[in-house]
């Protein structure tokens, strides 16, 4: 019995790897493996995958990188924020670590000569859009639930949300990154988030077929996923959907106070529910989030990145980002106390301030 005992142990303290790197043929396959958790990304799997990323990139027997999530409800919920802000109290370097480590990681996503594939058949928020959508292909599924949902918590749509968002048709950008709106299935096709929108039962087969080609060119790969796509199409000609149509005139204002007025004076159930949704949502990162996209249209994906970096640095200083932690993801009584209260008492200086240089701290590639 003894014998038994040891076993079962054994069998216990197996800890599955958070992330698991493959070679598939001559594809380089990341599959994230933390499904109880939604796949969450932390420093470890970020400090796995870039490295090996990189490895690929150069080396002569991968053709193509293949970003997956494990469990089958999340390809990547978002960053573990809340051992960051542990981290932000006690003085730990992880508050700068994982955040620097992170947007390194999204920039050499975005800059990999080698096509990168991120199939998002699930959840994909905050740090999981960082993982896919600056990828050069993005496969969405009717599972596909996509956020920036960062501004309930005090921060802002990070991970080059600023490089991203603004290059949205119209306002829509800045639409998801001020209210966290939540796109689903097609519409995460449709709002241009995701270059392909394929039946998710057939995934497993899209990605053998991928795996399967022979030193393919980018062309090649969007040949085997437009075929995957019309195959859906012609199933169900879904109506053109209003939703990612709608916010243009409400969220066109040279100010958050402006799109404020705008919803407020407008009476659709639109305009009531988005009013509702931002009246909850952190002033100060209102305002943060608003200046990000407004100067990161015009920016490279790293000069964004380095913007983000000071921004990220900016919010560990203050106290919203722990108090909307503290509020959605600890307590969670939904119900954050945020300081200022209001957009008024968040003075243009005070939002300039969080996009001062940091000096020699500042992020560098």
């Amino acid at each position: 019995s003894s014998f038994k005992i040891l076993i079962l142990i054994s069998m216990s303290s197996h800890v599955e790897p958070e992330v698991l790197l493959e070679k598939v043929g001559r594809a380089g396959v990341i599959t994230l493996n933390r499904p109880k958790v939604l796949n969450a990304l932390n420093l470890t799997m970020i400090r796995q995958i870039y490295p090996q990323l990189r490895k690929w990139e150069n080396d002569n027997d991968t053709d193509i990188v293949i970003i997956k999530g494990d469990g089958g409800k999340a390809f990547c919920a978002g960053g573990d924020i809340r051992a960051v802000t542990e981290a932000g109290k006690v003085g730990d370097s992880l508050a700068q670590d994982f955040f620097r480590e992170e947007y390194i990681l999204n920039d050499a996503i975005g800059s990999c000569r080698k096509p990168y594939i991120a199939l998002i058949d699930g959840i994909t928020m905050g740090g999981g859009v960082g993982l896919s959508v600056h990828g050069r292909f993005r496969v969405a599924t009717e599972k596909t639930l996509f956020a920036m949902p960062e501004t309930a918590i005090g921060l802002f749509p990070d991970v080059g949300g600023g490089y991203f968002l603004p290059r949205l048709r119209g306002r829509l950008g800045l639409f998801l990154a001020l209210t966290g709106f939540r796109l689903k299935g097609r519409d995460v096709h449709r709002a241009g988030v995701a270059t392909h929108f394929v039946e998710s039962k057939k995934i497993p087969d899209m990605e053998k077929e991928l795996v399967d080609l022979t030193s393919p060119s980018p062309e090649d790969i969007s040949r085997v996923l437009d075929t995957y796509q019309t195959k859906v199409r012609n199933v169900t000609l879904l109506s053109h959907s209003t939703k990612v149509e709608l916010p243009e005139q409400l969220f066109s204002s040279g100010s958050v106070e402006g799109i404020m007025q705008n919803l407020k004076a407008d009476d659709s159930e639109f305009a009531k529910k988005q009013s509702e949704t931002l009246s909850k949502m952190s002033p100060t990162s209102l305002k943060i989030t608003y200046k990000q996209l407004q100067a990161g249209a015009s920016l490279s994906l790293r000069d964004v990145l380095v913007m983000e970096y000071r921004l990220c640095q900016a919010c560990m200083r203050g106290c919203d980002f722990y108090e909307g932690v503290r509020a959605v993801l600890v307590d969670r009584d939904q119900n954050p106390r945020w300081s200022p209260s209001t957009l008024e008492e968040v003075s243009e200086q005070r939002v300039q301030q969080c996009f001062s240089s940091l000096g020699e701290r500042d992020l560098t590639f």
